[in-house]
């Protein structure tokens, strides 16, 4: 995956925006969010590290996992460092009663300049990918999101998505079954991938209400520095 360069560390982790309650990180394409069987360091560890070092904690960090981005993913990931912060923002993910936007690059023009996608995804864990199905078929999960055309680069196309439901690689997969494959995504139909293992999809924004302020937030995270992402506006 990449060179340590392409992680997050506690002297380079990307802080969009942090409280007593919560703490809101632009994750670098190579970081996982939580621990896995590969033993790298997990984004939540050096979250710990981070807040250990900042406020100069003795003993054990807080830190809840609400929700994950694939590795070979950017943008937008949200932890809580409260116990009474992580139960009421596990509730917002569960209702749905966040907004999710992501920006992807696709190689193909879209069907349509914006559409809604339903399909059914069947997870295969042994090759961890799903396969959108356009029909419900057993163990499959329906999957929404909404997408739109947002800019048509030289060769790449900009699409903004807004997902309705979160399961599994679902974005990858669904854009991927209408002709779309994400750039650098090998394993949903991309011809290559992108030198250092990413992929271009990136989580730009996540609309919730907060915790316990009570207010809305809008979080936003700027795309990796990369000759694509910098000609997207």
């Amino acid at each position: 995956m990449g060179t340590s360069k392409n992680h997050s560390t506690k002297e380079n982790l990307q802080v969009v925006y942090e409280d007593n309650h919560l703490i809101v990180i632009n994750k670098r394409p190579g970081d996982i969010v939580q621990g896995d069987k590969t033993g790298d360091m997990p984004l939540s560890e050096v979250v710990k590290e981070y807040i250990a070092e900042k406020y100069n904690k003795p003993g054990a960090v807080y830190l809840g996992v609400v929700h994950r981005l694939d590795r070979p993913t950017s943008g937008i990931v949200l932890f809580a460092k409260t116990s009474k912060a992580l139960t009421r923002l596990n509730k917002l993910f569960a209702k749905r009663e966040t907004q999710k936007i992501y920006w992807a690059l696709v190689k193909n023009a879209p069907p349509k300049t914006e559409d809604t996608l339903i399909h059914f995804l069947k997870r295969n864990p042994k090759q961890n990918k799903s396969y959108a199905h356009i029909k419900e078929v057993p163990e499959s999960k329906k999957a929404i999101l909404h997408y739109k055309l947002i800019q048509k680069l030289d060769n790449y196309y900009l699409l903004e998505i807004e997902l309705e439901t979160g399961r599994h690689h679902q974005i990858r997969s669904q854009l991927s079954s209408i002709g779309c494959p994400i750039k650098g995504d090998l394993k949903y139909g991309f011809d290559r991938s992108n030198p250092d293992g990413s992929i271009h999809l990136h989580a730009r924004k996540l609309t919730l209400v907060h915790p316990v302020q009570k207010e809305e937030f809008t979080f936003e995270a700027p795309t990796p520095t990369d000759v694509l992402w910098d000609v997207c506006k």
